[in-house]
C-alpha cells in the first residue's frame, strides 16, 4: 500500500476543489447524512473537512450548532477558515489524521467526507475508535467514504465514470472495502451500523454510540 500522500500540496487540493462538486451522485450521498444527523445536534466535529464543504450543508438547517473542523492542508484550512470567518461557532484546528486525535471535548456528532480513506488501514481502526470514544451517548457517526470496489472491472467503471480512467491512480488513496470497515465499527461498540447509501466507490458509513 503507497504510503504516499499528497493532500500537503496546493497544487492536489486546488485540482480536487475545482472538481468537487463535479463528483457523480456526491450531493445524493451528502443528502443522506444530512437526513442523519438529529436537527437538535448542539456540537459537530468534522474530520478532514477540506473547505468545508460539509459543514457549510450542516449549518444551513443548524446554524446555532458548535462545530470543529480538522484538517492538515494548508490550503483547505485557507479555504474553509475564509468560508467561516464571520461564523464564532466554528473552530478551525490543524490537525494531521495520522496522528491521535487532539483532546476536544465531547460530541453530538462526529462526520467525515471523502478523508480518512488517505490513513493506512491501521490507523483508520484506531482513529475510529478514537471517534467513539469522542462521541457523546446517543451521538452519531456519518462517514461519507471513498471505498474499495469489490473487483477491477468496478473499480475501472468507477474511474470512467469519473472521466479520470487515462490517468493513473491517487497514490495518496489507501482505498478499503465496505465490509471490513462495518465489522470494524461493531467491534469498537458501535450500534446501528450499516452502509447506508452507497454508489461504487462512494458510500455512507454510519453507526451510533449506545445510550
Amino acid at each position: 500500500m503507497s504510503q504516499v500522500n499528497l493532500w500537503s500540496s496546493a497544487e492536489h487540493a486546488l485540482w480536487y476543489l475545482a472538481k468537487a462538486d463535479s463528483i457523480p451522485h456526491r450531493t445524493e450521498g451528502e443528502a443522506v447524512l444530512l437526513g442523519e444527523v438529529p436537527q437538535n445536534v448542539r456540537r459537530i466535529l468534522d474530520i478532514g473537512t477540506g473547505d468545508g464543504r460539509l459543514l457549510g450543508l450542516l449549518k444551513c438547517d443548524r446554524p446555532d450548532v458548535e462545530c470543529v473542523a480538522i484538517d492538515f492542508s494548508a490550503t483547505m484550512l485557507e479555504k474553509v477558515r475564509t468560508r467561516f470567518a464571520d461564523d464564532p461557532k466554528v473552530t478551525v484546528i490543524e490537525h494531521n489524521l495520522d496522528d491521535s486525535l487532539p483532546d476536544l471535548g465531547k460530541f453530538d456528532a462526529v462526520v467525515s467526507s471523502f478523508a480518512i480513506h488517505h490513513v493506512e488501514d491501521d490507523r483508520k481502526r484506531s482513529l475510529y475508535a478514537e471517534i467513539f470514544e469522542l462521541l457523546e451517548p446517543g451521538g452519531i457517526f456519518c462517514n461519507l467514504e471513498h471505498v474499495a470496489s469489490a473487483t477491477e472491472a468496478l473499480h475501472h467503471k468507477f474511474r470512467e465514470a469519473l472521466g479520470i480512467s487515462d490517468t493513473p491512480d491517487d497514490p495518496s488513496n489507501k482505498l478499503l472495502d465496505v465490509e471490513t470497515q462495518l465489522r470494524w465499527l461493531r467491534e469498537i461498540g458501535f450500534t446501528d451500523v450499516d452502509c447506508y447509501w452507497k454508489w461504487l466507490e462512494l458510500a455512507l458509513l454510519v453507526g451510533v454510540k449506545p445510550v
